[in-house]
């Protein structure tokens, strides 16, 4: 064995047996977190951004304006009236256009601050959907259920692609994807997805959120940068798990990872460059270990076994506990859960090409427009 093979393959090993640490702490949260039944319900507003005609859009706002819970108003904010389908809206919807502004933040931070000022006064909770999502009737309970208590400024969901009929590009979005679901857990998390957040109306003011709006392209990274400023918690909420039936080709796919990750090098640079050194040491130790057995060395055959395998468990472990808190879509689930294990090897290195992309882009498009990330 060389030294250059040592040097990728011994940290490879080591961040794969890593990787498997605290699953099981976490797997025994997402259950306590589901077997909840929150009596702190108050009055909330959800706020869901529009621009153009997502696949379903029609059934993803009919899910959140059929809400299992006892009061609560549905906003649905655009920049423009066009911008939302025609025959998508819901008869319980109220409908609030931001208009175009000389901000520099993106479109879809400029719909959520118009819907935060046009919420009701009574509300003391905002909720936050994507319009791709397909929300459980359960879902903003869950979601409001963390905010209760302590040092909490803010509750989190996250998404899980559900294609059917799947596609290759489809499933395996899901698969790259899922490993961000992976960082939720008990304690404080690493950041607020956008997509199924909630914040009370108090802290949303008290941390200056709309100030940390003013000029951002990602609303999630600037609100949990503004917990963080505060000293508030995230905590995640696994109820609060939104499917969403999105399909995709392979070249949008790559956009769309690639977009993740240049937001993810501007506004959380630690969390991009661990993600990278991480992937580099992971591929690495792959491909010399794939190339050492090809050239008939037995050890590097069970090196290979014993990194891959970590990462298979895990993935398999996300999807489970997905499952656990989306059971409406078990027959989904028995289908195709397997890829959450078995197509990891490959999606290790969708990610590294995506982590690398990032580095050396500042742009990105989206929703069809523009924006410049020098910093």
């Amino acid at each position: 064995m060389t030294f250059w093979y040592w040097f990728f393959t011994g940290p490879a090993l080591l961040l794969a047996m890593l990787s498997l640490a605290g699953e099981r702490r976490r797997a025994a949260y997402v259950a306590r977190r589901l077997e909840e039944t929150p009596d702190w319900l108050p009055p909330a507003t959800v706020i869901v951004p529009v621009k153009g005609d997502d696949e379903g859009l029609r059934q993803n706002l009919a899910a959140l304006a059929a809400l299992d819970y006892p009061d609560y108003e549905l906003i649905v904010t655009a920049q423009r009236a066009r911008d939302i389908p025609p025959g998508v809206l819901p008869a319980r919807v109220k409908v609030v256009l931001a208009h175009a502004s000389n901000s520099g933040a993106s479109e879809k931070v400029q719909n959520l601050a118009a819907g935060v000022r046009a919420a009701r006064r009574r509300s003391q909770v905002f909720a936050f959907a994507d319009s791709d999502g397909r929300v459980t009737p359960r879902w903003l309970r869950a979601l409001v259920a963390p905010l209760a208590e302590p040092g909490v400024g803010a509750a989190t969901g996250y998404r899980w692609f559900t294609p059917d009929p799947p596609t290759f590009w489809t499933l395996m979005r899901g698969v790259w994807d899922a490993v961000a679901a992976g960082l939720l857990g008990p304690g404080d998390n690493p950041f607020a997805w956008g997509g199924s957040m909630a914040i009370r109306k108090e802290t949303f003011f008290d941390v200056r959120v709309l100030d940390y709006w003013q000029d951002a392209v990602s609303d999630d990274y600037a609100l949990t940068a503004a917990l963080r400023a505060a000293g508030l918690r995230i905590a995640y909420a696994p109820g609060a798990l939104v499917p969403s039936f999105d399909r995709i080709t392979g070249r949008a796919f790559f956009e769309w990872s690639r977009r993740q990750l240049i937001l993810t090098r501007i506004y959380r640079p630690r969390l991009w460059w661990t993600g990278l050194a991480a992937h580099l040491f992971y591929c690495g130790g792959m491909a010399a270990s794939i190339a050492a057995s090809v050239m008939g060395n037995r050890l590097a055959e069970w090196a290979l076994i014993a990194q891959l395998s970590p990462g298979m468990l895990k993935g398999l472990n996300r999807a489970t506990l997905a499952r656990a808190a989306l059971p409406e879509y078990d027959a989904w689930f028995k289908r195709h859960a397997w890829t959450h294990a078995i197509w990891v090897p490959l999606g290790t290195w969708l990610w590294l090409i995506a982590l690398v992309s990032a580095a050396v882009r500042s742009h990105m498009v989206w929703r069809g427009r523009r924006y410049e990330l020098d910093s």
